[in-house]
């Protein structure tokens, strides 16, 4: 019998479960973990049975119910969370960018250009970048919570925990139908998405810091300039102000491309695969969260706020429902218990790298492999490019574009089931627009036409201008057509017009009408006129940035994150590198044309 449940004992037949009153109750007062299981003793739930099988299949439930219970609270804690970053990036970051972007295309710029392109895949790449590192600060943080609301809920039934070991799942199994309840009630909520949150203020503030920079540099009593330069006119806070609110609104639609079941990966690896498997899931979170729990009791009390747990939102949270949840990003427990080396040393005098640090040179390296990847690329050295790009997803699973770097090579080399695969991965973190085209070719190679329409309509709805996507899905469209006349698709009458063939559609006018398409919903007409300046073409770039990497060899397959540790605390001569890492601070606003 495993160790696991060597504590486990078969119950006797029914021919020999004779036992004497004053055995039992020798039994239960003799147990040193149960002082009072007078009280606990309660009638075992239906679907626990008396087999030693069916008792190591209902351990085995309860330890994945809790499992998932634990995931679907960290999708709603890191989607509430990351929520309340965006609101600060758009309170603190936003007047800043758009005061940039004025600067160089007028006063209008922004309000007129606001959903461009060039703004929304600025924003893709630094949400993208922060999201990555909010899926390791919010797994340990929404860890410790959901931790302690079952901690919570074992103590409310008067079931021990451990002062050094924490809670035990076994101990939770007489409950397992209240954690089931709880279970279904957080699979029946909507699915965790980004969206400003409702107790938060409107935007005042940032707007009113815009409009004073504003004002210093262009308005009428600027210490900068006698006369304003053209287009501020007396209306240039208007125009400024709905370029801020609408590149806000700009920002939640971007964030909201993005899926938080993506994220965590580390998280649900560990939960969902090692910690069950070896053994009950709560006993490792007990292990590293008890600690930290205790200690918060005893510095801070038990706040009122840990009575209301167990309903699926917060987990005793200091400061629930205001700006104080980001501490998150200062969080320093490490949920995955991983040893590092300066704690394998403990007479080592170098600091351990910050979450910050480990973060950049995880991503250097990742990038130093997707580079290596290009080149194999441009070679025509599919194969190898391959190699490259899961090299760099191994690095940073949770950055996507790898994954659409590996559909990109699969496609080359026909391998249409890898290059799905590939592409689904990658749409599982961020519904982009290549994930979307990509699978849709892969997909109609494989002779799944009606799915690649579906993928090529889905990248349509996010950039309906994609001329590459619009001809693509009038090609299937023409040649699903021809080889099926009595095709009910409301396109027929257009397919039919071009011959049924695939060559034609470039003679067709491109619209969205022509393919069934979701039609973008058109933004409310502004109150001034669009200028010649408001055409101008600007191009947002993220300035590279310098970092000294410890011991880092570019790939090198051996120079592993640990490596660098140790490389560091040796002393080993750093090496500065220089990379493009998309921040809200490192970046420049040309005009391009």
């Amino acid at each position: 019998m495993p160790a696991k449940y060597s504590h486990v004992k078969k119950r006797p037949t029914p021919g020999h479960k004779k036992k004497s009153a004053s055995a039992s109750s020798t039994n239960v007062a003799g147990s040193r973990d149960h002082p009072k299981d007078h009280h606990n003793h309660k009638r075992i739930p239906a679907h626990i049975d008396r087999g030693i099988s069916n008792a190591m299949t209902a351990v085995s439930q309860l330890e994945r119910a809790i499992a998932r219970t634990f995931i679907l609270r960290f999708e709603q804690d890191i989607a509430r969370l990351f929520s309340t970053h965006l609101y600060c990036v758009a309170l603190i970051h936003l007047p800043t960018f758009v005061m940039r972007c004025i600067t160089v295309g007028g006063p209008g710029w922004v309000a007129h250009n606001a959903d461009c392109e060039d703004i929304k895949d600025f924003f893709r790449s630094v949400v993208s970048m922060e999201l990555r590192q909010s899926g390791e600060r919010v797994a340990t943080k929404s860890v410790l919570w959901s931790y302690t609301a079952l901690r919570d809920f074992a103590l409310s039934n008067n079931v021990p925990v451990c002062r050094n070991r924490g809670l035990h799942s076994l101990r939770l199994l007489p409950y397992y139908d209240a954690l089931k309840a709880h279970l279904d009630v957080l699979e029946a909520m909507p699915h965790a998405t980004f969206a400003k949150p409702p107790h938060l203020g409107t935007l005042t503030e940032g707007f009113e810091a815009l409009e004073e920079a504003c004002e210093l540099k262009y308005g009428e009593k600027s210490l900068l300039r006698s006369t304003p330069p053209p287009g501020w006119d007396q209306h240039w806070p208007l125009k400024v102000r709905l370029g801020y609110e609408r590149v806000s609104q700009t920002l939640w639609r971007v964030a909201r491309e993005f899926d938080v079941s993506g994220y965590g990966n580390v998280l649900r690896e560990k939960l969902t695969t090692k910690w069950c498997d070896c053994g009950c899931s709560t006993d490792h979170l007990g292990e590293v969260c008890e600690k930290t729990v205790r200690e918060d009791e005893e510095n801070s009390g038990v706040r009122s706020g840990k009575q209301r747990e167990w309903d699926g939102r917060g987990s005793g949270v200091h400061g629930w429902e205001t700006v104080e949840e980001e501490d998150v990003w200062d969080l320093d427990l490490d949920f995955t218990g991983n040893e590092s080396e300066e704690e394998a040393n403990p007479g080592s005098t170098q600091p351990e790298m910050t979450i910050a640090e480990i973060m950049e040179v995880r991503y250097l390296r990742a990038e130093k492999e997707k580079e290596l990847g290009n080149a194999a690329f441009r070679r025509g050295d599919y194969d190898l490019a391959v190699g490259h790009y899961q090299a760099a997803h191994a690095v940073e699973p949770e950055m996507p574009h790898y994954q659409l770097n590996i559909a990109a090579a699969y496609l080359k080399l026909s391998n249409w089931i890898e290059a799905e695969d590939a592409c689904s991965k990658a749409l599982s973190q961020h519904r982009s627009i290549k994930g979307y085209y990509r699978r849709a070719k892969a997909r109609r190679m494989m002779g799944r036409t009606e799915e690649a329409i579906k993928d090529f309509r889905a990248a349509l709805k996010i950039q309906p201008s994609n001329t590459e996507a619009l001809e693509e899905l009038l090609s299937v469209l023409s040649s699903q057509t021809s080889s099926s006349p009595s095709s009910s698709y409301p396109d027929e009458a257009t397919s039919s017009a071009v011959g049924g063939t695939s060559a034609t559609p470039r003679n067709i006018p491109l619209t969205n009408n022509n393919f069934q398409t979701p039609k973008p919903k058109p933004p409310k007409p502004l109150p001034f006129a669009r200028t010649k300046a408001d055409d101008r073409k600007l191009k947002i770039m993220a300035i590279p940035v310098m970092f000294e990497v410890p011991g880092y060899i570019p790939g090198d397959p051996s120079s592993t994150l640990k490596s660098t540790r140790a490389q560091r605390i040796k002393n080993v001569t750093t090496k500065t590198e220089t990379f493009v890492y998309p921040t809200w601070e490192k970046y420049t606003v040309k005009h391009v044309g």
